[in-house]
């Protein structure tokens, strides 16, 4: 037994503990040695513990420590791919040697994530590439796959995690071929499988999480081990991801998926059938043509706003038709091999969705998603909670921890555990160790119209240039809207003497990258900026903020919702609208101090945080920081920091 297996968490994140001694740079902090001893005794107690840790107080280590030290089989869930890696890669490493604890540990993923090797024979045959560029990346595909152990696609650094190739060499839960497969027992997923069901830590993320949940209750088999703990890291992120895993989606990527596998495969598998290569073909442009009834601009929108039109129940009766007879024909040669067999059961189960739409939503909404060659139906919950409360309950006595930087209003923390049904929940909070009154200002510009003007944007890009210019640039212009975003790229465009990087131009991760070898750049986003990215140093100085970001309430979601809260006598502003918000600003407002070394300007544009009463609410749930309507104090702020070494900034 190590010597540091004795210790207690609170012990061993202090100042005399294993960390302190081992881990270069590390700083005990009292409210991490607090949030340790909370999550040990959840752990030792099997009880729930909702924990929010503000930024910098190590809640990384805070619930590492005492996982590690219970001896229990923990899972660890994060919200990202991303976070799942650095927390896999880097900080669980550093805790367990620090530890001196032999513990097993092993990361686990969705299998979209690895390669499987019976598609990429298929894509091999076929042969079929749309550009010289992808026929290369498909040769680094394959040259990485004879010499990878673990198949996880993020280690192929040659190709982009976004090629389009990705898709045609990787399996879903729809595609996947599972024990007829030639590949089975060499099979990427498989082994990941099999090291997580032997660790006595596992990181897996939230989608994982709950596509776990979601097979566990059709009785397949589950993909997660058993545990006696689960911590949910990032979990400000779990009512909107359980939401979609508790409803029902049928996508247009499934639908072209079917169809061109059906393919694939009947060359494969040689099924004799003349009729079954048209029958998909005509269901890959039915599912054409049901796109276009939705109209030529991507929207987001009720089921009810479109499915009384003439011409969209000819393109749902046209998709259905071909749907039906794909699965007709397949059903006759699913025999021929476990390629069309899979087929078979894909189309089955898409024709039972489809229907599901058709029927009409029972406590469910009703929605869809269209892009500019995409659709995705759905149906959502109109409440998880007790659908959450029962799926948990079901999993047996287990200790569960849900911890983030955002997950309070205020100091109540009733809006996130109303939405899980987390009734008997022990709550805890700890504010951030950083000294925002020295390191940090709140600036909220005069004279800004209501957002609903017309000219609203506009007018928040004027009042930000000179903020940017006394910043120079090193600055996060963060939008609730990519219309919002469109109109202030085309307004900033050329009267900056900073580099503009604007979201959708490339990738996420490039653009962070960019952003900070820049060093005085000026980075325009929209929601995937507002969380999860972490860059210290002067690089990001300021971050503005358009407006308080309420949701829209047209989006059919929320709207629902809402009739619904209003139906039963509630306040949905008060008791949905306004605590999303507020945490959503605090997701964003976080961007901008992640060092005790960092300093900068928080900018938020929206008039209402100081003319309305609620303005209130947002105001005490952000760290305390100086306010102010001058832009004399900004410029004043900036240079009292001195000269700038950009060689600092990190992500």
């Amino acid at each position: 037994m190590s010597e540091f297996e004795r210790w207690r968490s609170r012990e061993a994140v202090g100042p005399g503990g294993p960390l302190a001694r081992r881990i270069p740079g590390f700083a005990p902090r009292p409210a991490q040695q607090k949030m340790a001893h909370a999550v040990e005794k959840a752990l030792e107690s099997r009880k729930t513990l909702v924990a929010e840790s503000g930024t910098g107080t190590g809640k990384t280590y805070a619930y590492l420590v005492p996982a590690l030290l219970s001896g229990l089989r923990v899972i660890v869930s994060t919200g990202t791919r991303t976070l799942q890696d650095q927390l896999f890669r880097r900080d669980l490493p550093r805790v367990r040697d620090a530890l001196e604890l032999p513990a097993r540990v092993a990361l686990l993923k969705g299998r979209g994530n690895y390669l499987c090797l019976h598609r990429l024979g298929v894509t091999a045959e076929e042969g079929r590439f749309a550009t010289r560029a992808q026929s290369a990346e498909f040769q680094r595909i394959r040259a990485w796959a004879f010499g990878t152990r673990s198949g996880d696609i993020a280690e192929a650094g040659e190709v982009p995690e976004e090629s389009e190739l990705w898709p045609r060499v990787t399996s879903t839960a729809d595609n996947c071929l599972g024990g007829q497969c030639a590949h089975y027992d060499e099979c990427f997923v498989n082994r990941a499988r099999r090291e997580a069901a032997g660790a006595e830590l596992l990181v897996v993320n939230h989608h994982l999480f709950f596509a776990d949940l979601a097979l566990r209750e059709e009785g397949f088999a589950q993909l997660l081990p058993s545990a006696d703990a689960v911590i949910f890291d990032e979990a400000h992120q779990l009512p909107e991801i359980a939401s979609d895993f508790f409803g029902v989606t049928l996508s247009s990527h499934q639908l072209r998926n079917l169809g061109r596998d059906t393919i694939s495969e009947d060359l494969r598998e040689a099924s004799g059938l003349a009729t079954l290569r048209p029958a998909a073909e005509a269901l890959e442009k039915a599912v054409q043509d049901f796109r276009l009834a939705f109209g030529i601009e991507a929207r987001r929108d009720h089921w009810d706003r479109v499915a009384g039109t003439g011409a969209f129940k000819d393109a749902l009766r046209a998709l259905h038709e071909h749907l039906e007879e794909l699965t007709v024909q397949l059903e006759t040669v699913a025999g021929r091999g476990p390629g069309l067999a899979n087929c078979a059961r894909r189309s089955q189960a898409l024709r039972e969705r489809l229907e599901r739409f058709e029927a009409g939503p029972l406590d469910e909404i009703a929605w869809f998603e269209t892009g500019p060659r995409s659709f995705m139906l759905r149906l959502t919950p109109l409440s998880i909670a007790r659908e959450f409360g029962s799926r948990i309950a079901g999993l047996g006595a287990k200790a569960w921890v849900y911890t983030s930087a955002t997950l309070a209003v205020g100091e109540d923390f009733s809006h996130f555990t109303g939405q899980l049904g987390l009734e008997d929940a022990h709550t805890a909070r700890w504010e951030s160790p950083f000294d925002y009154a020295s390191q940090a200002l709140l600036y909220v510009p005069p004279g800004l119209p209501d957002p609903a003007s017309r000219d609203y944007t506009l007018r928040v890009v004027e009042a930000a240039l000179p903020v940017l210019r006394a910043s120079e640039g090193r600055a996060f212009l963060l939008f609730t809207s990519h219309r919002a975003l469109r109109i202030a790229a085309e307004q900033l465009a050329g009267r900056l003497d900073y580099p503009l990087f604007v979201q959708g131009t490339a990738a996420r991760a490039q653009l962070l990258e960019r952003f900070v070898a820049a060093g005085n750049g000026v980075l325009l986003g929209t929601a995937s900026f507002w969380e999860g990215v972490d860059v210290k140093g002067p690089t990001l100085s300021c971050v503005v903020i358009d407006k308080l970001p309420f949701g829209s309430p047209e989006d059919p979601v929320l709207k629902a919702r809402s009739e619904a809260m209003t139906a039963a006598g509630r306040n949905p502003f008060r008791e949905f609208q306004l605590p999303e918000a507020v945490i959503a600003l605090k997701q964003g407002a976080g961007r901008l101090i992640r060092d005790a070394a960092d300093r900068g300007v928080l900018v938020i544009c929206d008039p209402r945080l100081l003319s309305r009463s609620y303005g209130r609410l947002f105001l005490d749930s952000l760290p305390p920081m100086p306010l102010t309507r001058a832009q004399a104090d900004v410029e004043r702020f900036f240079r009292e920091a001195g000269a700038v070494d950009t060689d600092t900034a990190t992500l």
